[in-house]
């Protein structure tokens, strides 16, 4: 399917992004994406979009600064900053030829769920919002023994990189059982990721507080979907559910016996994409088959 590259800025660094047009008529709604920690838009994001796309939802697949394509500090995470990037894609999405900004949502798989929730909280004009297998709060987290965690907390004391990814009983941040084999599936069936198994840990010290995205599920002003796998030992789903029956214009999908890193292939993409775009295209005032808007892609010099 066809897609551009583009780019936009955040804070002085340039994000880098794939653009899929879609075939609604102008002015078409669109959706904003990216991944949690140190996903990327490689990793398997594009079939999710192009499916949006088809189904007459222009897609903004993002990478967080320092992530990925995207310039920045290599390996930085913070939940600041990628709010940050989330509220630059968002306003690049809605300068963009040909789109409607009433109908601009949020998507995000994981910690990306999370900062779609937490994005779309911040900006009122946000029209729907997208968490798939989401970590709201840290209260989800695998629980690794005290040791662990407490190699994990020195470690950002120190200032210190730890693995993304492990097994049960390493110092990673996703160590829950089965997740290292099926986030490097996931990478495996990717376009030619530039995922990184190293992100900076200090960010731990404060996570109760900065990655509590839970707490805007009350008060959220859109329609949310959050679609959640019943078996998922990454993000533990009682807490998702909870915050989607909470939200007032919440709706929860379960999945039985699908894990974190499912979703993304198989008969379980298909059973969350369709879900997706029924509640996309429901909200954001789709109407199917309608002739394609050519999209004017922006461009930074």
């Amino acid at each position: 399917m066809e897609r551009e590259e583009v780019r936009f800025k955040s804070h002085g660094d340039r994000c880098a992004a794939w653009l899929y047009p879609s075939r609604s008529a102008a002015p078409a709604p669109a959706i904003v994406m990216a991944h949690g920690l140190t996903g990327t838009r490689r990793d398997r994001l594009g079939a999710f979009a192009e499916r949006f796309a088809q189904a007459g939802i222009t897609a903004l697949v993002f990478d967080h600064r320092g992530f990925g394509d995207s310039e920045g500090t290599p390996d930085l995470f913070e939940p600041r900053r990628q709010l940050e990037d989330w509220a630059a894609a968002i306003d690049h999405a809605r300068g963009l030829d040909g789109l409607d900004p009433t109908r601009v949502a949020t998507f995000g798989s994981s910690m990306g769920g999370g900062n779609a929730l937490a994005a779309a909280a911040a900006d009122p004009r946000v029209a729907a919002a997208v968490s798939q297998v989401p970590f709201l709060t840290m209260a989800q987290a695998h629980r690794s023994p005290l040791r662990v965690q407490a190699r994990m907390i020195v470690a950002a004391i120190r200032g210190r990189h730890l693995p993304a990814l492990g097994r049960p009983g390493d110092a990673a941040f996703i160590n829950a059982p089965g997740s290292e084999a099926g986030w490097r599936h996931v990478v495996a069936i990717g376009e030619d990721s530039r995922w990184r198994d190293l992100v900076s840990s200090r960010w731990l010290l404060t996570a109760p507080f900065t990655f509590n995205h839970v707490r805007h599920a009350r008060r959220l002003h859109c329609p949310w979907l959050v679609c959640v796998g019943e078996a998922d030992r990454v993000a533990a789903p009682g807490i998702a559910i909870r915050a989607a029956r909470q939200a007032p214009l919440g709706e929860v999908r379960t999945y039985p016996g699908v894990d974190h890193f499912d979703i993304y292939d198989g008969p379980e993409h298909e059973a969350v994409v369709a879900d997706e775009i029924e509640f996309l295209q429901r909200h954001l005032q789709v109407s199917p088959g309608r002739p394609r808007v050519d999209v004017a892609l922006g461009r930074l010099p």
